[in-house]
């Protein structure tokens, strides 16, 4: 009979602990190094380290519960523009949003305000669309995240008084450097493994591995997604936040299918069944979109440029996801958790099968 997963009896609550330590670690060390690197290097970085806490929302859901979700970078462009609107100056919100609300034209909220604003908006949304959606499972439960992402999009590029619709937003502060994206990195790193390591985590994992076991055996599946839902909208509302601030301006159309599927990619290359699968799949695919973008620069050598052609990033991206799957389906960790160099624990407990004695 199928049983509810149980902590291995040689794990103790410090070695559990370990593989935050290791991680948090690799994202300071990686934002050291950097802090030498010349000014465009530490841009890519930075926006490397955005991605990160993106990447580490969706596993949030996606890792604990198994259930595929296109609908996360909904609730970055929602993070964004809560955030742009609470904080831009009202001298731009008056060239760029003329017909804005008069409570929100003249809102200048701190920076932090408003990204904490933007992160608690989006998962105001989760919760509430989530409601329903989470009684959902499978292949149903993707494309109904996937219908968010849609209707996101279409309801932002055509609210032209609050939006601007298809136009861009500038003037926002531009507060988010390479530190910033590291410290909110290390944040997004600990909320995730905190939930982890949570009962509800490990409940909804239970779900994940046997869901009609753990519903059997009392696991209140529908509540547990959706914690697992908002907490993961909650920091991809962060991560949003700090790409508009990074960049100093927003547009509807940075946050759909191109991010959406960049972030999947992320997450699917370095295993979606573990923390350290997320960290990793978002450090390994920003130094190989880096690389590709060095190699179709090109180097030249006298009078001629040798550079690769156009469109191979994505390519390599594109084949690398597909060795993944076929090869690796777990990713690049596995499926497990670093605890320390040298060793590796399992990323989470999980349902054991058991033979009636």
């Amino acid at each position: 009979m199928a049983t509810l997963p149980a902590i291995p009896a040689d794990e103790g609550a410090g070695r559990r602990w370990l593989p935050l330590v290791a991680l948090i670690i690799v994202v300071l060390a990686l934002a050291g190094a950097a802090e030498f690197a010349p000014v465009v290097m530490q841009r890519r970085i930075t926006q490397g380290l955005i991605n990160l806490v993106a990447v580490v929302g969706l596993y949030v859901f996606v890792g604990n519960s198994g259930v595929l979700s296109f609908g996360n970078v909904a609730f970055m462009a929602i993070g964004a523009y809560v955030s742009a609107l609470l904080t831009m100056p009202a001298a731009a919100k008056g060239v760029f949003l003329p017909d804005l609300p008069a409570f929100l034209a003249a809102a200048e909220w701190p920076v932090l305000a408003g990204a904490l604003a933007g992160g608690a908006s989006a998962a105001l949304v989760a919760l509430v669309a989530g409601f329903p959606l989470m009684r959902l499972s499978g292949i149903s439960a993707s494309i109904a995240t996937f219908a968010i992402l849609v209707v996101t999009y279409v309801v932002l590029g055509n609210w032209t008084s609050v939006t601007g619709g298809q136009n861009s937003l500038m003037g926002l502060p531009i507060y988010v450097g390479l530190w910033t994206a590291a410290g909110w990195a290390v944040a997004a790193i600990v909320v995730a493994f905190l939930h982890q390591e949570s009962r509800s985590g490990l409940l909804l994992r239970a779900s994940r591995e046997d869901e009609v076991a753990a519903v059997a055996s009392g696991v209140h599946m529908v509540l547990h997604r959706l914690m697992a839902f908002v907490v993961s909208a909650f920091l991809s509302g962060i991560a949003g936040v700090l790409l508009a601030h990074f960049l100093g301006t927003v547009r509807v159309e940075t946050f759909y299918l191109d991010l959406t599927f960049l972030i999947i990619a992320m997450l699917v290359i370095g295993g979606m069944r573990s923390l350290t699968g997320a960290v990793a799949g978002a450090i390994v695919i920003t130094a190989l979109t880096e690389l590709m973008r060095q190699a179709e620069v090109g180097v030249t050598i006298g009078t001629t440029t040798f550079a690769a052609p156009g469109g191979l990033g994505d390519v390599l991206l594109a084949l690398l996801m597909l060795l993944i799957i076929l090869f690796r389906p777990d990713g690049i960790a596995g499926g497990r958790e670093i605890s320390w160099p040298f060793r590796s624990t399992v990323a989470a407990p999980e349902i054991q099968s058991r033979k009636p004695q």
